[in-house]
């Protein structure tokens, strides 16, 4: 009888042995494929590998995108947009938006003109100074971008359009390194 007990007592050991391992694996399931879930609709983090943007991004920068923001609501003029590459869809690039589908958009004199008025460029330093580009009309449906550092900066100048379709979304946030945390 006295066996039969420890037998018992050791299957019960087993089962709880088991039971914690199983639980421990489900629970490592559920988070990646949470993880997996919340990187290919919600968020996703990119490392900023030139200084076309800077002063507002800096080479190394960590920024996390909203990749749902746009199906909420339409990319506007000044947003920090990461998106495909339209001539190498393999590679990623961030730029800022600034004209969309049915705009001119032209520089003089280092001041960037929406359909001939000039617009408000607070985020570029007062002193940079770029050549002159356009006036280009932007068909529907695609959005010239241009990097902060306009010359250093491949961007909607040199390749063209980029079509709405190739956003991944939006740049909303520097998370490393520490001392550069705050929002885009």
């Amino acid at each position: 009888m006295e066996q039969v007990r420890q037998d018992q007592a050791e299957g019960k050991s087993e089962k709880k042995s088991k039971s914690a391992v199983l639980e421990l694996l489900e629970s490592v399931a559920i988070a990646v494929l949470l993880a997996v879930l919340i990187r290919m609709f919600l968020f996703q983090p990119f490392v900023i590998p030139s200084g076309s943007m800077e002063p507002a991004l800096q080479i190394g920068d960590r920024i996390m995108v909203n990749k749902i923001s746009y199906h909420l609501g339409e990319p506007s003029r000044g947003d920090v947009i990461v998106f495909k590459f339209p001539m190498d869809p393999s590679r990623d690039f961030v730029k800022r938006l600034v004209a969309t589908g049915g705009e001119t958009v032209a520089v003089r004199d280092s001041k960037l003109f929406i359909n001939g008025e000039q617009v408000d460029e607070g985020y570029l330093p007062p002193d940079l100074m770029f050549e002159d580009f356009g006036p280009m009309e932007i068909p529907p449906g695609s959005f010239f971008m241009m990097g902060d550092n306009r010359n250093s900066s491949e961007d909607s100048r040199s390749w063209g359009m980029m079509p709405e379709d190739n956003i991944i979304g939006k740049a909303v946030i520097i998370y490393w390194p520490l001392d550069r945390i705050g929002l885009l």
